[in-house]
């Protein structure tokens, strides 16, 4: 029960935190979506880092870490390192830019047309990682009232976390969920950090070791399951709207390449944490039945009270955080990239934040569905990874960095790589090889090829995308 009382606070706390600060700084939708562009240097750091670190890191990706290893686990867990180096360079190009969303740097080198699929794709993906982390959410919730002697469904657990995460996104739009990301990521970092020595303690009493497998470099796995893992976390990264979203709420370029340089080094942090936390876990449990959940079970069989809960309520901070903000970011793209440029151009500041919180709610209901489709939390966030950075990534790179690519070739690496995405699930993903492996390259192939035949064609030129602020 104490658990139960640990997160049912810290959740309460957040929301009122959230609604107090979005209360003081939240007038327009323009704060809502990007915080005004005046969102403080440490507050942007935590709000990058909690928003990239979610449900999928410590359930579907810790899952990876327990099946095949620790040095399976820093092999799949480099994408966000490499992918933050690289955003490096991207981070202060978007805030040049003054685009808020994805659709809006597509429609600027692509077209129309680039802007409205992208928008669908965007949101398509957005949806399908929320969905990982209300599935998340819900399996914590499930465990600890099992552990506390109270029944709950999956389902009546699912319904919570989902209203609390719409409540709190709906509340205050990115100043709530950037302010309380500060707070969830120095909770994430803390919490993790002081189990490690617990559970290496008591995994050294029981005299409980890895098995040999799991202590070589593969785990086990072939090079193409591990590349499987590996590109759509970095494919995503690479393009990740919620980044850019941030980087465009910095008050300059300056700001926003600090602030990247913030999340890279908490992201080691957090990774270390995980990999150290399951590798101990894994000694612990020899077979477990849901791997998705060791952190979780972990924390409660072997933590002391107090430790326990500081763990259980920073997978929580990772979950919530990042929900929220892939839950804003898809409502976003409806609202300003469809409704606002189609359906009611001359919306008023309180239409167009009555259309974003509505959506919101829409969204997180299409989410619960989702988790009834996906067997496991893991499957479900290589989908959602795939279909962003195979119909996104490459297209959003190649219209912030090459001067030759045309309008054509950027939406038809967007087509190619959400079609690719599509059909290579359906199929079953033939042969065991992991979707991002073909939707990915077939995306940058389809620009490349289609930009040589077009090449004579208009094309808007890299300096537009600056210019049409």
């Amino acid at each position: 029960m104490g658990y139960i009382i640990a997160i049912g606070a810290y959740l309460l706390l957040l929301m009122i935190y959230g609604m107090v600060i979005a209360h003081k700084k939240v007038k327009t939708a323009d704060d809502m979506v990007t915080g005004g562009h005046r969102i403080p240097f440490i507050v942007l750091v935590g709000t990058l880092l909690a928003t990239w670190c979610g449900g999928g890191g410590i359930t579907g990706s810790a899952s990876v870490v327990y099946t095949g290893g620790p040095w399976v686990g820093l092999i799949t867990f480099a994408a966000p390192p490499i992918g933050i180096i690289l955003l490096y360079f991207i981070a202060g190009k978007v805030r040049k830019s003054n685009k808020v969303t994805v659709p809006e740097i597509m429609e600027a080198r692509y077209g129309k047309a680039a802007s409205i699929i992208s928008a669908l794709c965007v949101m398509l993906a957005y949806v399908g990682v929320l969905a990982t982390q209300l599935k998340a959410a819900a399996d914590i919730l499930v465990l600890l009232c099992s552990s506390s002697g109270v029944e709950i469904s999956h389902g009546v657990a699912l319904a919570i976390c989902t209203i609390i995460i719409a409540v709190i996104t709906v509340g205050g739009g990115l100043v709530s969920v950037a302010y309380s990301d500060a707070v969830s990521a120095l909770l994430m970092v803390g919490g993790f950090f002081a189990a490690i020595p617990i559970l290496m303690a008591a995994a050294s009493a029981q005299g409980a070791t890895l098995p040999p497998e799991k202590m070589t470099i593969t785990g086990g796995m072939s090079g193409w399951e591990l590349l499987g893992y590996f590109l759509p976390s970095l494919a995503l990264m690479l393009g990740d709207q919620n980044m850019l979203q941030r980087f465009a709420s910095a008050k300059d370029s300056d700001e926003a390449k600090k602030s990247n340089i913030g999340m890279f080094i908490g992201e080691i942090l957090v990774i270390i944490s995980i990999v150290l936390i399951v590798t101990q876990a894994a000694k612990l449990y020899p077979t477990l039945e849901t791997p998705s959940n060791v952190i979780f079970q972990v924390a409660v069989d072997y933590l002391p009270l107090v430790f326990g809960a500081l763990v259980m309520c920073a997978c929580m901070a990772f979950i919530v955080t990042t929900a929220d903000s892939y839950l804003l970011s898809s409502a976003t793209n409806l609202t300003n990239d469809i409704y606002v440029k189609y359906i009611r151009r001359d919306a008023t500041d309180r239409q167009k934040m009555l259309v974003l919180r509505l959506t919101i709610v829409v969204f997180s209901v299409i989410a619960v569905a989702l988790t009834l489709y996906f067997p496991t939390v893991l499957a479900l966030q290589m989908t959602a990874y795939t279909m962003y950075g195979a119909a996104i990534t490459p297209a959003i790179l190649f219209a912030l960095f090459s001067k030759r690519v045309t309008p054509a070739a950027g939406l038809a690496g967007i087509l190619v790589g959400g079609a690719a995405t599509i059909i290579w699930t359906l199929m079953g993903t033939p042969g065991g090889v992991q979707c991002a492996i073909v939707a990915v390259p077939a995306s940058v192939v389809a620009i490349l090829i289609v930009s040589a035949v077009t090449k004579g064609s208009a094309q808007r030129s890299l300096e537009a995308l600056y210019q049409e602020n």
